[in-house]
């Protein structure tokens, strides 16, 4: 990678029911700048399980008071100033596992922000469309700062909400299966990047066997150039707006 490249990977980790070592090994080979989970502990007073697997990754996590009972939050690297950072949930209907999103508006010094979203929608077909709507219209993301959306969607290409999630974004993954991680038949994960970014999937050489083992479902991930956002280039978009 190059001093201007930023590596985002999207993991859902099945609440660390697997092998927790090679979840660890696969993290740590990944070298993510950010990294978007799902499905991690989610239940009360499990943030130490978050914060743990944050420090044996190298990477640190911000908290999680705002995220209820929702599995989906996001890890970071030292690189990275974070200037904003938060949890979200998307309705549901009760007693539906809770659902939501997080983000974080990072900045590479030297580099305009980008805004970072980890997601995990509802099982239900027709909740998806709904809360990717709400999602793509979140004040969040509505400051003009380039955007990466990357999680478990639940749904394959052909989704309504995958759909409206790809309108306008590059998927530098293409049609990679991402589940089940033992015998991958289809892809329900996803990385979308505004293209300002100009993402690109490098190849990774990763344990075959510890992929198999860590999780039910493999990462993905994307390395973001972020030459086009360099302080000082009249091409690049406007910096966040205050507040």
């Amino acid at each position: 990678m190059t001093d201007a490249t930023v590596r985002v990977v999207s993991y859902n980790i099945r609440a660390l029911k697997d092998d927790r070592d090679a979840l660890v090994r696969v993290i740590r080979a990944l070298e993510p700048d950010v990294l978007c989970l799902q499905e991690a502990p989610r239940h009360p007073f499990s943030g130490h399980r978050i914060s743990a697997l944050a420090a044996d990754c190298g990477l640190t996590w911000g908290g999680g008071d705002d995220r209820g009972r929702m599995s989906t939050t996001l890890l970071t690297g030292m690189r990275l100033d974070v200037l904003a950072s938060g949890h979200r949930l998307l309705p549901v209907v009760r007693p539906a596992e809770p659902r939501g999103w997080a983000f974080a508006t990072c900045r590479l010094p030297g580099y305009q922000p980008f805004v970072t979203v980890s997601l995990h929608l509802s099982l239900k077909a027709k909740e998806r469309p709904e809360h990717a709507k709400l999602l793509r219209d979140a004040k969040e993301l509505a400051d003009n700062v380039p955007a990466v959306l990357a999680g478990d969607v639940n749904e394959t290409s052909k989704g309504s909400a995958w759909q409206l999630f790809a309108a306008g974004l590059d998927d530098p993954s293409g049609e990679i299966n991402t589940f089940p991680a033992k015998a991958p038949v289809k892809r329900i994960d996803t990385i979308f990047t505004s293209p300002v970014l100009r993402a690109t999937r490098p190849q990774v050489d990763l344990d075959q066997a510890d992929l198999k083992a860590a999780s039910d479902h493999l990462p993905l991930w994307a390395d973001l150039d972020l030459s086009g956002l360099a302080v000082g280039n009249s091409e690049a978009p406007p910096p966040m707006a205050a507040g």
